[in-house]
């Protein structure tokens, strides 16, 4: 039986806000589970479901100080990660806007050299932007993304936490999803 286990979420509130991270790996374990599965059935693809909820335990972490005691934290988790899913909504229809623009540009026939360019400009952007995250966050993601590997397979492999490598891969998506973002943005442009 883990120690923290028989806690009440206000007691487990309390000492999070401290920054015990006993209680943040309980209150992790005790909702990780439904709140994946929450997110996986709204979203309909696990690896977005992983990384939102990874994502959500890392900014609670981030953000532990400014959460309220008296906060239901199944309410507070669980609007959350509806939130996110929400969020994750909106940039796939923003995402999907984008490829819609960009079919109907290829269907006027200027679209073989200016694919060949976007994609290549592409590909060097993301991977500009992997190198410049920090060595061991990036030494993480590739092995999350190139190899496949689970957190769980990371973690073993580099003898730490599955904790550590999920923040790691919730960090690395972050930032390139902001970046990302602003690179989609720009998209248009090439086009003028």
């Amino acid at each position: 039986m883990r120690p923290y286990s028989t806690l009440s979420d206000l007691k487990l509130i309390a000492l999070f806000k401290k920054g015990d991270e006993a209680a943040y790996l309980e209150i992790y374990d005790r909702y990780k589970a439904l709140l994946l599965h929450h997110a996986y059935k709204k979203l309909g693809n696990l690896q977005d479901a992983e990384d939102i909820l990874q994502e959500l335990f890392t900014d609670l972490w981030n953000k532990r100080e400014q959460l309220p005691l008296a906060v239901n934290l199944s309410g507070y988790l669980y609007t959350a990660i509806r939130n996110r899913v929400f969020n994750c909504f909106y940039y796939r229809r923003r995402e999907a806007s984008h490829l819609k623009s960009l079919a109907a540009f290829a269907d006027a026939g200027h679209w073989e050299t200016d694919q060949a360019l976007l994609e290549k400009e592409l590909a060097l952007f993301i991977e500009r932007e992997i190198s410049e995250l920090s060595p061991r966050v990036r030494e993480v993601f590739k092995l999350s993304r190139d190899q496949g590997l689970s957190h769980r397979e990371i973690a073993l492999q580099l003898g730490t936490s599955e904790q550590t490598v999920s923040k790691q891969v919730s960090q690395a998506l972050k930032m390139l999803r902001g970046k990302l973002g602003k690179f989609l943005a720009m998209i248009p442009l090439f086009f003028l």
